[in-house]
């Protein structure tokens, strides 16, 4: 096993309410078999350890000292076999194990010839859509790459990370955004638990007004309750983010009718079989699907993309632009985003192949 830890800068400053992007940290995990397959998987967060409890640094350091050698000499070809292995020795560190899951699953898929998409009973669809999140935090520019991306076809959904000003001001900063793009594109809001409950009271139904179709994580991710009563008070849909990591959440929401929407993402249900059970879940309590991201890099996306184009209920579209967002390609063929949607390729395993002299260009020295 070989683990990369990565920095991309990005192609502008990405402002959420914790933190200010300027750059992602990728750990990309590469795993081979004796039988010579080689499997990808990624593990990435946002703004280190403002989001979460996993760092890169952490990531990398528990990868190489306690799950490596557990799996060194084990039978690749049984991917769920590998991960039982890891969850019954080590607690939590659900980023790093997803990425270990990957590479095991893109090798078993390769093994067997099949996209990956395959192991979890094959595609509904080959493109997803994909939203666009607008995070300068300038009104006038905002609105200017919205239209860019309109003329380009590559994104006509756009969400917009608010919380780190007052909430009117927030607010008239995304409406204004609305107004200019009218019917032409969806506008949602993200606001990584900035809000108190009252303040999500005040906002969600001024959202409403000014035409925003759906609202993440207003508060904080604990508060199931408030997130009842705001989706009970309200008409815009609700989604939960940050108070999902993984089925026994996704339980605990759906039975609290707390929310509309899931946001499932790979890393945050420790991996692409906790992400399945995620959707299961949503599609017995009647709850939508929208495909989250970690901003991850092309290796994390494609992952994230074989499983959603498998899941019935992914209503709200996906957000997989990570790549998009970095200045840097790691791929020898660079994934195709064309016609608002990510096209999902057609090779074995993750479909793509790895560029591992720009990785070793690009690989965090100290």
């Amino acid at each position: 096993m070989r683990n990369y830890l990565v920095d991309v800068p990005t192609i502008r400053p990405h402002q959420l309410s914790v933190a200010t992007m300027r750059q992602q940290n990728l750990v990309l995990v590469r795993i081979t078999a004796s039988d010579g397959i080689v499997g990808w998987g990624e593990a990435s967060t946002i703004g280190g350890l403002a989001y979460g409890e996993e760092s890169p640094e952490s990531m990398k350091v528990n990868i190489e000292t306690y799950m490596a050698p557990v799996l060194r000499g084990a039978d690749a070809d049984s991917p769920a076999a590998r991960m039982h292995d890891l969850d019954t020795r080590f607690q939590g560190n659900r980023f790093a194990k997803c990425a270990i899951e990957t590479a095991l699953l893109d090798g078993q898929a390769r093994r067997l010839g099949v996209p990956l998409s395959s192991l979890f009973g094959g595609r509904l669809a080959d493109s997803l859509p994909v939203a666009w999140t607008l995070a300068s935090g300038d009104t006038a520019k905002d609105i200017a790459e919205a239209e860019q991306m309109l003329d380009l076809r590559r994104h006509r959904v756009f969400k917009l990370k608010i919380g780190a000003r007052t909430v009117r001001d927030d607010v008239a900063h995304v409406a204004a955004i609305k107004r200019a793009l009218g019917d032409r594109a969806s506008v949602r809001v993200d606001v990584n638990q900035a809000w108190e409950e009252t303040d999500a009271m005040l906002g969600m139904q001024m959202l409403e007004h000014a035409g925003v179709d759906l609202v993440e994580q207003p508060i904080a991710a604990g508060n199931h309750e408030g997130m009842r009563r705001l989706r009970n008070m309200n008409r815009v849909p609700l989604m939960a983010d940050e108070a999902l990591h993984g089925p026994a959440d996704a339980f605990r929401l759906a039975a609290a009718s707390a929310v509309d929407v899931f946001a499932v993402k790979i890393t945050q249900s420790g991996g692409l079989r906790g992400a399945q059970q995620v959707a299961a879940i949503a599609a017995a309590s009647n709850v939508a699907l929208y495909g989250g991201t970690m901003l991850e890099g092309p290796v994390g996306t494609i992952a994230s993309a074989q499983l959603f184009a498998t899941l019935p209920g992914m209503s709200w579209g996906t957000e997989l632009f990570g790549p998009l967002l970095l200045t840097e390609q790691v791929l020898r063929t660079p994934l195709v985003y064309r016609d608002f949607a990510l096209q999902l390729p057609s090779g074995p395993g993750l479909g793509i192949e790895l560029d591992e002299d720009k990785l070793a260009f690009l690989q965090r020295r100290h």
